[in-house]
């Protein structure tokens, strides 16, 4: 089962400070250096799921450009990478509480140039579905790329799904909606689901389903949702200690596709989600490296 993921692909910074940020002084800090971006984690953890992956980015000619290829690569992700030779790689500060929540301070450097040249040289022949992270359409630079693979989807025969990735960025909901007009799936967090609809409660996503075929909704420790034309099922979170959320979003789009893409119940569906985001935060870094 081949799919296509159009999105980031960078280099994340871990840091858990030891106390609080002191402006102008020095806290020390345990930290790492892994690869991220939301396309390349969702891709690696679609390939730890069996699946084949083809990451469609755009990377700079830089030391973070050659580890993201080479990781993706070593785990058996096609990389169909455009290669900017101005602007550097995507790179992200994730700061990570106690709790293991985490912020982040992230420059999508070539991400944000990634071209409709890009896709169209990227998409592979055989594939089934294409999967959009929503950072390609939230800014008005990569907007087009990300309308191009969406097209080309659905030329090609292919079923589409849309992860819309960033809550603070979706301003303008109506925007937004009529860009993923006719996506077969939207894969929104609880807060996302709440920009689009004005309510973080899973039966809004029915508010949606003019516009896409089916929503599932992941809530965190609160579980997730799937919403289609049938009704809505739920499932409960996996019980797990937290050390760094970030990718958990990422690993549950990939859990339901695979599952989604293979036929199973939405039960099944949301469980293979919620089994993967629970794998994902109980480790430093956003990528799975074993399934």
């Amino acid at each position: 089962m081949r799919v296509v993921v159009v999105g980031d692909a960078g280099v994340d910074l871990l840091a858990r400070p030891e106390g609080g940020i002191v402006p102008g002084g020095d806290v020390r800090a345990g930290a790492r250096l892994a690869c991220g971006g939301a396309g390349a984690n969702t891709a690696r953890t679609l390939r730890a799921c069996g699946a084949e992956p083809t990451l469609v980015a755009r990377i700079g000619a830089d030391a973070g450009g050659r580890l993201v290829r080479a990781e993706l690569a070593a785990a058996g992700v096609d990389c169909a990478f455009a290669v900017d030779p101005e602007t550097a790689t995507c790179c992200v500060v994730v700061l990570l509480d106690t709790e293991g929540q985490r912020s982040m301070l992230a420059d999508r450097g070539a991400a944000a140039r990634l071209r409709p040249e890009d896709v169209e040289a990227g998409l592979p022949g055989g594939a089934a579905h294409v999967h959009l992270s929503g950072y390609v359409l939230l800014e008005e630079s990569s907007r087009p790329a990300g309308l191009a693979a969406l097209a080309a989807a659905r030329s090609a025969g292919m079923s589409t799904s849309v992860d819309p990735q960033a809550a603070a960025l979706l301003t303008d909901a109506g925007a937004f909606l009529a860009d993923i007009h006719g996506v077969d799936l939207l894969l929104p967090n609880a807060g996302e689901l709440a920009a689009l609809t004005g309510s973080p409660d899973p039966a809004s996503a029915a508010t949606l389903l003019g516009t896409v075929g089916a929503v599932a909704v992941t809530s965190g420790e609160h579980g997730a949702a799937w919403v289609d034309r049938g009704g809505m099922t739920t499932v409960a979170a996996e019980p797990v200690d937290c050390v760094d959320s970030t990718g958990a979003g990422d690993a549950f789009d990939a859990g339901v596709l695979t599952a989604w893409l293979r036929g199973h119940s939405p039960g099944g569906i949301l469980r293979s989600g919620t089994r993967l985001a629970a794998r994902t935060i109980t480790h430093l870094g956003a990528q799975l490296v074993t399934y």
